[in-house]
């Protein structure tokens, strides 16, 4: 029987084998999903850059000029610190909504590889998930070199970034590749995905610190991936705080656990996609 795990026959496993071997096309497909974005534009990658400052300002001054709003803990009422709280929010719940709003159209896009017998379907998802982490990359580097001259400084626990983005990269992945695979058999779920990436947004700490929940609520946030990462990338980037390693193994199980997930779906379902399209 087939797993879905990292030994020889598993499909996770198969998955990033065949995403090795087929590296130049992922490469490929990856830098014409990225370019893609900004076609047309007179300033083309610039944009990557641009949007997130432009980004920047305008948290800054609703947030913080018109609305006022006063961070729970933060010892001062520093505006460029209240900033890049709500940007380390902002910018890591983009790369969780972008993914999960293209994954279930993906495969109805690329409907001419289906019919090709030797295309690896499956890297398409990853090639998704790739094209938004470079955005998401770019981005916490603004926010890092920020936090250096205009926040409080940076601490060793920077170092710990990529660590702390690597759970949030696996179940972005895992659902990207269960709905791109039911993207294609239930085309509602392109519509009904919406709301439901705009409720993830309210269930996690975008715009409110944990500690402004309710004890009893608080606890529920250990089961949303997202809003873990979203606390202990500010706690590593912004206030110089260790990771809980404790959540951060859970996480991480859930993250991994998803993309095995995920990856078994998508292999046994794209055996009907032909079918369908």
């Amino acid at each position: 029987m087939i797993s879905a795990g990292f030994g020889r026959d598993g499909l996770l496993y198969q998955g990033l084998r065949q995403s090795w071997l087929q590296r130049q096309l992922f490469f490929k497909l990856l830098r014409r999903d990225f370019a893609e974005r900004y076609r047309g534009s007179y300033l083309g990658l610039l944009w990557s850059l641009l949007l997130p400052l432009m980004s920047l300002l305008v948290f800054t001054f609703f947030f913080g000029v018109i609305f006022k709003i006063r961070w729970a803990g933060l010892g001062n009422d520093s505006l460029s610190d209240l900033a890049l709280i709500l940007f380390v929010g902002i910018t890591l719940y983009n790369f969780f909504a972008e993914c999960l709003s293209r994954a279930p159209g993906l495969i109805l896009a690329h409907q001419n590889y289906v019919k090709n017998v030797i295309f690896p379907l499956e890297i398409l998802p990853v090639v998704m998930v790739a094209s938004a982490l470079l955005t998401l990359i770019v981005t916490l580097l603004i926010i890092v070199v920020l936090q250096a001259t205009m926040g409080q400084g940076l601490t060793w626990t920077i170092l710990l970034l990529p660590v702390v983005i690597a759970p949030l990269a696996l179940f972005v992945l895992g659902l990207s590749w269960f709905l791109a695979a039911l993207g294609v058999y239930i085309r509602d779920i392109q519509q009904l995905i919406v709301p439901v990436v705009q409720f993830m947004m309210f269930l996690s700490p975008v715009f409110y610190p944990v500690s402004a929940l309710p004890e009893s609520i608080r606890p529920w946030l250990n089961i949303n991936p997202l809003a873990l990462v979203i606390e202990q990338t500010r706690g590593i980037v912004l206030f110089g705080r260790p990771l809980d390693w404790t959540a951060y193994l859970m996480c991480l199980g859930a993250g991994l656990a998803t993309a095995l997930l995920g990856a078994y779906w998508f292999a046994r379902t794209r055996k009907g996609f032909a079918d369908v399209l």
